[in-house]
């Protein structure tokens, strides 16, 4: 990775990666879990599955609305 100037990724960022992307393409909890190896979809979904910065919009968009409307009555 250093010869190519690639940053360093982690075998544990690969595969929280490829669960978020499944996570976010469908594919049921339970299975993810199953594929995992965990016994509880919890532990897959609190530290495999990350939210990216498209799964945040939809809250901003939503405090952005929250703090125009209290803005508009004052």
């Amino acid at each position: 990775m250093e010869e190519s100037a690639l940053r360093r990724v982690r075998l544990y960022d690969a595969r929280a990666s490829c669960f978020t992307y499944l996570a976010n393409n469908g594919v049921p909890d339970h299975l993810l879990a199953r594929w995992a190896g965990h016994t509880n979809v919890k532990t897959t979904k609190c530290w495999y599955v990350k939210p990216d910065v498209e799964d945040l919009r939809g809250a901003a968009t939503t405090w952005g609305g929250l703090h125009s409307a209290q803005d508009g009555g004052v």
